[in-house]
């Protein structure tokens, strides 16, 4: 509660005789349009979803909780890590997220798929909690509200609310580069911590923490607070990386699996760049004419957020997880999906969204997130491999 309040107090009244449930109730009230839009365009998805599946004969939790990612993510949960044995390892995985839902699992009736869910959706209202913060701390409240829904209506978005890592590390992210604007940095770095416990591009937001908190000394070298930052924020990443070189026996056990195991590494965007001309030169599926077209949409949006003039943290931020998505060999079809963490590259399109008339606004959303249901179908009814 303590941690909510402080990164909320902007969204405060200024009334200093408001007791903290009233300042609370503000909070809540002030974010409630955000987080309600956010869920009903994710629930129109999961609806088409339903309708869809029902009509195959598939399950729709099984489609949600018990595909691709999610099946190693349950696997960790139900039996933890296994021992390395082969080079396709579930060590691949970090372990904040099965972690949290095996907790989950342990206290409630709801069992390892469905602790996986409810942490996936609970996540996901607080990522998008987040983003309404950002934008409007950025900009102005309906530019944090579309923010949020917006979130919620891209191609992807399925994934948010699947028993998978994107609603979890998003929500760190978002507060922590939240955190970071606004100086809190035992905040940052305490999310930044636990984002590299979640995500291998964690690296992107541990990079944003730790310049900008050495920014901060630099200006300020009396502070001790950005010390601790700086010096607890890669340590999530680097002490996952650490164990599973030490269980593999290798200093380079988790790069070993992610090439041998998942066929991916760096190759400086050679692989992307040429799988991107044959999909726009030959009859290919229509994933990975999204994914060609999100790439390419993402670097222009990159370019209007400098436009934009955002704050260098988010601009690095993005420019990092564009740099590993497209350097990185191995895994076209998921690309896309790695950018939904990238929000900053959201913000152009909110700002300009907001400025528009509610009608236009209420149009152009409901169409994306009626495009995002069917595309989340056919990401699990039809396409064969990972979203």
């Amino acid at each position: 509660m303590a941690i909510v309040e402080r990164l909320t107090r902007p969204l405060r009244g200024s009334n200093p005789t408001a007791g903290p449930g009233n300042m609370w109730d503000r909070v809540v009230r002030s974010a409630a349009p955000a987080v309600a839009g956010y869920l009903v365009v994710r629930l129109i998805g999961i609806g088409i979803l339903w309708i869809w599946a029902d009509a195959e004969q598939q399950s729709l939790l099984g489609l949600l909780g018990g595909k691709y990612d999610s099946v190693w993510y349950l696997q960790i949960i139900d039996h933890g890590y296994d021992q390395g044995e082969s080079a396709q390892s579930n060590m691949a995985f970090f372990p904040l997220y099965p972690m949290l839902a095996r907790a989950l699992a342990v206290v409630t009736p709801l069992g390892s798929m469905g602790a996986a869910l409810v942490l996936a959706w609970t996540a996901g209202i607080a990522a998008a909690w987040g983003l309404y913060v950002l934008g409007t701390h950025l900009h102005d409240r309906r530019t944090g509200i579309v923010l949020a829904i917006l979130w919620g209506a891209l191609p992807h978005a399925i994934v948010e609310s699947m028993a998978y890592t994107e609603s979890l590390f998003t929500a760190l992210a978002v507060w922590a580069l939240y955190a970071v604007l606004t100086e809190r940095w035992l905040v940052a770095g305490v999310l930044a911590l636990l984002g590299g416990l979640s995500r291998p591009t964690a690296t992107a937001l541990i990079a944003v923490v730790c310049l900008a908190a050495l920014v901060a000394v630099v200006r300020r070298p009396s502070g001790w607070r950005p010390w601790v930052a700086l010096a607890i924020a890669p340590a999530g990443w680097v002490g996952y990386i650490a164990w599973v070189g030490y269980r593999m026996d290798r200093v380079d056990g988790w790069f070993y699996i992610e090439h041998e195991g998942w066929n991916t590494g760096w190759d400086g965007g050679q692989y992307t760049l040429d799988f991107a001309r044959r999909v726009l030169t030959t009859e290919s599926h229509l994933d990975f004419y999204v994914v060609t077209f999100i790439l390419v949409l993402a670097l222009a949006l990159w370019v209007h957020s400098i436009l934009q003039r955002q704050p260098w943290p988010l601009l690095l931020y993005s420019a990092l997880l564009l740099v590993t998505t497209i350097g990185g060999s191995g895994m076209y079809n998921a690309k896309a999906r790695f950018l939904l963490v990238a929000i900053p590259l959201l913000l152009p399109v909110a700002t300009a969204l907001a400025r528009t008339r509610t009608a236009g606004a209420v149009v152009t959303i409901s169409t994306l997130a009626l495009i995002s249901a069917y595309f989340g179908g056919y990401l699990l009814l039809v396409w064969q491999w990972s979203p």
